[in-house]
């Protein structure tokens, strides 16, 4: 018997569509992966010191996690979805923002009978041999063929562009990934009206076992929090602004009363310490600064509205993150604790 891992893996895509937008997504979030300078699949995060990072293919990081050889990983849910490997696996994240795509059911533009899945399986009735399909998404296209009474059908597999088969002639259809459906229209190909099957994007999975060690867990809990919150925080800007008044409350009534700023929970005032070399000192009067956080479409009117109160000194800047109440995946995940074992 192999003695139990104690170290924390994390897999990510080593090409692909994934690959680059993976690596930017996680600095974005404060999780810069750094590759070693020997061994090229391997790397490392400085912010997560207890993690080793291994480059795999999008495929194999799902077969890796599965068994128990790392603990986590970020790949396509679409390939996560085929390899059916719920009892081994956890999803922590389905949605991370990038590499979205479809898998769909594409017929080459030939076919002009066929637009719904119900005229594919009525076209199919009709050939003389089990309808050929080329895929990598074994599972997922069986399960829809089926489920669409397209039947008899053959899967195929193969390598590299799915797209010209057809036209080689040893497949009639394909099911495969599209993004805008440029590359199946430069290739004669149309997909169907409603044979989308799955929607896709970067999803962070997990190995089910490797969850109960609480170290795992807690660097899982980690990437959620501030996977979410950098996402809650996307289009959104700090904004801040010195404005003059007699008090907070004088300050809060004027914002209150003539503008329309909100953010996320209302407008922050805070008093200013004066400067007494500050040629806008004035014994009369005092300064208040005003935070408000705002998203894009309303970060215009917001600094034309905080001028139009007195604000001065508007400062605009990103927001990282936007930590609020515990996700409901990092509760989801919190609750495996408690769960029978």
């Amino acid at each position: 018997m192999a003695p139990m891992r104690t170290d924390i893996r994390l897999a990510l895509p080593s090409k692909g569509r994934l690959q680059q937008p993976t690596l930017e997504f996680l600095a974005h979030c404060g999780f810069e992966v750094k590759p070693s300078a020997t061994r090229g699949y391997v790397g490392h995060i400085a912010a997560l010191p207890q993690v080793t990072v291994l480059f795999q293919r999008p495929r194999d990081i799902v077969v890796s996690v599965a068994g128990g050889g790392v603990d986590l990983g970020i790949t396509g849910y679409d390939v996560i979805a085929d390899a059916n490997v719920n009892d081994a696996t956890f999803v922590l994240h389905d949605a991370l923002g990038y590499g979205k795509c479809r898998v769909v059911v594409a017929v080459p533009e030939t076919w002009a009978d066929v637009r719904t899945m119900a005229d594919l399986a009525a076209r199919v009735r009709t050939m003389a041999q089990p309808l050929r399909v080329v895929t990598k998404y074994h599972h997922l296209t069986r399960e829809f063929l089926r489920r669409h009474g397209v039947e008899p059908f053959a899967l195929i597999d193969a390598e590299g562009s799915l797209e010209v088969v057809p036209e080689i002639g040893y497949a009639d259809i394909i099911v495969d990934i599209a993004e805008t459906g440029a590359t199946l229209q430069q290739n004669r190909l149309r997909p169907i009206e409603d044979g989308v099957i799955l929607h896709t994007q970067a999803s962070l999975v997990a190995n089910r076992d490797a969850l109960k060690r609480p170290e795992v867990m807690d660097v899982a809990i980690e990437l959620l929090e501030y996977f979410e919150a950098h996402r809650r925080a996307e289009g959104y800007f700090m904004v801040w602004a010195n404005v003059r008044g007699q008090s907070l409350e004088e300050v809060g009534r004027v914002i209150t009363t003539h503008t329309t700023l909100g953010g996320l929970q209302g407008p922050t005032i805070a008093p200013i310490y004066p400067n007494p070399h500050s040629a806008a000192a004035n014994p009369g009067a005092g300064w208040f600064a005003v935070n408000i956080v705002v998203g894009r479409s309303e970060l215009t009117d917001a600094i034309e509205q905080l001028r139009a109160i007195g604000g001065s000194g508007v400062v605009v800047t990103p927001t990282t993150y936007i930590f609020e109440e515990q996700p409901s995946r990092v509760a989801a995940v919190r609750a495996l604790r408690q769960s029978p074992a």
